[in-house]
């Protein structure tokens, strides 16, 4: 069954950011990140194909939540593949399997959240799997929201002076289990007294700053403002702005960064202008298998979302479009990457092979 024919189920709970990844009644419910302010409506889903799907449509996003959301599809693959065979799922789960690992290529964390649970798989005997992956599921899910709040700790901590800060795409509760990375650490040095305003990017093309970020700070009540992607360095030079706060898809070995298109341009713009940068991502996001940011894969999506706008196209006809989704910055205009176990000033591989030793 195709996403958009699935009716929302009712829950018995608020919609809400830090609820957009929720299992309830025995199955796994997203909050619908498209359709954003708009509308707050759930979508069921029951399979490991519909929640690959979900994640390649972009129903969630964000590198921590697709992990979360993939673990949950192995729990779904495992009960298909038991109910249908219970003497070969293990060779039935792994197309299931495959079609998750397919779904986004450079969220590492999607990886990550499905090698820990090919783990137990293979742990796992001729007994009903699911109750010990699903147990697998939620504890990867409980230890991400733990690990962002003690991000926004750490990463708050650097914030030494009230300030406005400028963020870009979307690193708060919508994009992982609950509370944020980038968003995290202005929950908690807003709430400190350290952030006083935020500016958003609106983050073309999918605008997950303007639907999502400011949807998210507004619910929060914490002030926020929204720019066009090419005003954040015109707003730098007007003063006031201490630190860009951005989250991370995949972070090399070496420190940069791969993250939302256009943060490379806000790293650039922020080195001329004196304002800091500061990356907050899980280690789960951190990979160290890739040296540099040269070998991050990074995902081009269809060239019909640069050129059509709300449905009507934008672009001249004949007109070609260029719709690489992330890009990369190299660490050396990094100025600290937070993680749940610490912060790397001025990463670079010794820095960030101890971070991950620890």
């Amino acid at each position: 069954m195709g996403l958009n024919k699935m009716e929302a189920q009712p829950l018995t709970i608020r919609p809400s950011a830090d609820q957009a990844i929720v299992w309830a009644n025995d199955r796994l419910y997203l909050l619908d990140q498209r359709i954003l302010p708009n509308e707050t409506v759930y979508i069921e889903l029951q399979s490991a194909v519909d929640t690959a799907r979900a994640i390649r449509d972009m129903v969630v996003r964000g590198a921590p939540a697709i992990g979360i959301t993939a673990a949950f599809g192995v729990v779904l693959a495992a009960r298909d593949s038991f109910h249908a065979a219970p003497d070969s799922w293990h060779d039935r789960i792994v197309t299931d399997l495959q079609a998750l690992a397919d779904s986004r290529p450079t969220a590492v964390n999607l990886f990550w959240a499905l090698e820990r649970m090919k783990r137990v798989v293979t742990e796992i005997g001729d007994e009903d799997p699911e109750p010990r992956l699903l147990q697998e599921a939620l504890l990867i899910h409980q230890e991400d929201v733990a690990a962002n709040r003690a991000m926004g700790e750490f990463g708050a901590s650097l914030i030494e002076s009230p300030t406005s800060v400028i963020t870009h795409c979307n690193a708060g509760a919508l994009a992982t289990g609950g509370y944020g990375t980038a968003l995290g650490v202005v929950r908690s040095a807003h709430a400190a007294g350290r952030i006083h305003m935020v500016y958003a990017d609106e983050t073309r093309p999918w605008l997950q700053g303007s639907r999502l970020t400011a949807w998210e700070l507004a619910q929060d009540r914490i002030p926020v403002t929204l720019l066009t992607d090419g005003a954040a360095a015109s707003r730098m030079a007007q003063g006031g702005i201490g630190w860009i706060i951005v989250g991370s898809d995949r972070i090399a070995a070496n420190g940069d960064v791969a993250n939302k298109i256009g943060t490379y341009n806000l790293a650039v713009a922020a080195k001329y202008h004196g304002v800091k940068v500061m990356v907050a991502a899980p280690t789960s996001t951190i990979d160290m298998a890739v040296r540099s940011g040269k070998e991050i894969p990074i995902e081009s999506r269809d060239p019909a979302e640069i050129l059509q706008c709300g449905g009507q196209r934008v672009g001249a006809a004949g007109v070609d479009a260029w719709n690489p989704v992330f890009d990369v910055t190299p660490a050396a205009l990094v100025d600290a990457i937070v993680t749940e176990k610490g912060v790397v000033l001025s990463p670079d591989s010794q820095k960030m092979a101890e971070l991950m030793a620890r």
